[in-house]
């Protein structure tokens, strides 16, 4: 076989092992939204009128209500079971699972995908004055397990294999993210007719229709002469036509009227010539072109834009200030959207300080400072983050009293003496569907579903860095199902050095765009926030890593391409 055979062999290899893969993850993601009681949804449940609140889908709806959820069992749901099978599925295709007692870290130098004898590097100290981009992406200097107690720069190792696990092993990056997005999507969108002045940032529940022409009369295009016929032209008498203002006569062949640009023009009138395009003999009233008229120029005619009845805008589309003006201009007062989903934030742990500096052993909270503005970035509702400390108690009442459509918990999702997340889930007979994801940082990560129609759950680890990758990873897909958001088109981008990766597990790396490139960037460890502060995005390595030059999926952060009006609050 020519080098050439065994390239073209490689690269048919590989295309097939990612088809398989996708297709095992839309098995697993379906096979656990079918068992949770869960069909995708098929469009909104209409508002009954102007502030009318969500009603439920009728009975004969094909969509279950959001509450469909598996009774309290002391066992394993079928729920969690289905999703226990469906994760098994999906992450067959990446490769053997790695727990985070297994022994093997981002920084193991024997099990990474290093060529032998090549140098690894290591992140600087904070007191180095190196650059922020690193060539080479050094792994994570810290093993994850760790990341369910962290909040700020330091951490006491606790073991991370809880013995509260519904499932059996990790799932698989990308099936966590699609199963994840199902979830949210659903459950029926609710729609409320929100006022022009209050619809900015939500998402559109029906089509924006024109209701007449769009602009309904022809109009000036600019500040002139309307003209009728051949020139020259007499100049008719009178302060001409002015937008908003004018007679509606017809406009006879050979005569002239100004007019004002977005004025009506009057019937019969076959061009319009700019102001310095022509000449007034003010003696004889005679008018003039400069250059050749030619029929129909600087007319908007009458449906230029748009024809009544035309769809402006499909639903699913997020209002942006041009969409309120589209929308003005199309005759609407108000918009049918979707609500933004309601998201309570309960931090955990007893060690954190809200204000000043570290202690005797406390640390700050850096996530309850984070995860609100970065939840609303994405266009949610936030109610001020909670301080629960390590209280079972506190946990199980803020869980069954919350209203949200989506809780995010901080910390606490190992098996730790004061790591309570599980055995409340448990406890009140939530359906755990991923308990664990392939993924560097944030593997102790979990999602679940709470029992008596309550909300999901996102149980994210307390390291700062494995924090955002458990944000970016279930909760954002599931606030974009649930807002009713379209996903944002994915694209790759190269990675101009190799990039090392974690030998069994995806891992998420912060990068900055560079030119036609990614770089990634320094203090990229579980317990790090400096990376992520200066990237304006996360690159996703395949376990083993990559070469240079090979492009990866970027995910781009809600800032990256915010406009100065977002004040960093939609995408």
């Amino acid at each position: 076989m020519t080098a050439h055979e065994r390239e073209a062999a490689s690269a048919d290899g590989g295309r097939s092992t990612e088809e398989e893969r996708a297709a095992e993850e839309e098995r697993a993601v379906d096979q656990a939204l079918a068992l949770v009681g869960h069909q995708p949804r098929a469009g909104h449940r209409p508002p009954e009128g102007p502030g009318a609140t969500p009603s439920k889908p009728p009975p004969s709806s094909p969509v279950s209500p959001p509450s469909a959820v598996s009774p309290p069992s002391s066992s394993p749901s079928s729920a969690a079971a289905a999703a226990a099978a469906a994760a098994a599925a999906a992450s067959a295709s990446a490769g053997p699972e790695s727990r985070p007692d297994s022994g093997l870290t981002p920084s193991s130098p024997a099990r990474s995908a290093q060529t032998p004898g090549a140098a690894m590097p290591s992140a600087p100290a904070p007191s180095s004055p190196a650059p922020v981009v690193s060539p080479l992406a050094a792994p994570a200097p810290a093993v994850d397990s760790a990341s369910s107690r962290s909040h700020g720069a330091s951490s006491a190792d606790r073991p991370a294999s809880s013995p509260h696990a519904h499932l059996t092993g990790s799932t698989a990056w990308h099936a966590a993210r699609a199963l994840a997005e199902s979830l949210g999507r659903a459950a029926p969108l609710a729609a409320h007719r929100l006022p022009l002045d209050r619809a900015l940032g939500h998402v559109l529940a029906e089509a924006v229709v024109a209701l007449t022409d769009l602009p309904s009369f022809d109009t000036s295009a600019m500040d002139g002469w309307a003209v009728a016929g051949p020139g020259p032209w007499t100049v008719k008498e009178g302060e001409g036509l002015l937008a908003g203002r004018g007679s509606t006569e017809p406009l006879p062949d050979g005569q002239a009227s100004r007019i004002a640009t977005g004025a009506r023009l009057p019937a019969d009138a076959t061009a319009v010539i700019r102001s310095e395009h022509a000449h007034c003999d003010e003696a004889k009233r005679l008018l003039y072109a400069g250059r050749e008229v030619v029929q129909g120029q600087d007319i908007r005619p009458r449906g230029q834009e748009c024809r009544s009845g035309d769809e402006l805008l499909p639903a699913g589309t997020v209002v942006t200030p041009p969409v309120l003006g589209l929308a003005a201009a199309a005759g609407y007062d108000a918009l049918v959207a979707v609500p933004r989903p309601r998201v309570d934030v309960f931090v955990l742990g007893d060690e954190l300080l809200t204000s000043g500096l570290p202690y005797d052993g406390l640390i700050r909270d850096a996530l309850g400072p984070m995860l609100a503005p970065w939840l609303r970035a994405l266009g949610a509702e936030v109610a001020e983050p909670r301080r629960l400390g390590d209280e079972a108690g506190a946990l199980r009442q803020a869980l069954v009293s919350s209203d949200a459509d989506l809780i995010l918990t901080t910390g606490g999702t190992a098996a730790g003496p004061v790591d309570h997340v599980h055995p409340v889930l448990a406890e009140i007979g939530a359906d755990l569907l991923v308990d664990g994801v392939a993924v560097r940082p944030g593997h102790p990560m979990l999602l679940a579903r709470l029992a008596e129609g309550g909300p999901c759950l996102v149980g994210l680890p307390g390291n700062p860095l494995a924090a955002v990758s458990g944000l970016l990873t279930l909760a954002e897909p599931l606030l974009r199902g649930i807002a009713g958001r379209p996903a944002q088109d994915r694209y790759r981008a190269p990675v101009p050095q190799e990039v090392h990766g974690h030998p069994h597990d995806t891992r998420l790396i912060p990068v900055v765009h560079r030119e036609d490139s990614v770089v990634p960037l320094h203090y990229n460890g579980p317990a790090m926030l400096r990376g992520i502060a200066a990237a304006d995005g996360l690159a996703v390595v395949p376990p083993g890593g990559v070469r240079s030059g090979t492009e990866v999926e970027i995910l781009d952060l809600p800032w990256a391409s915010a406009s100065p009006w977002t004040e960093g609050c939609f995408t």
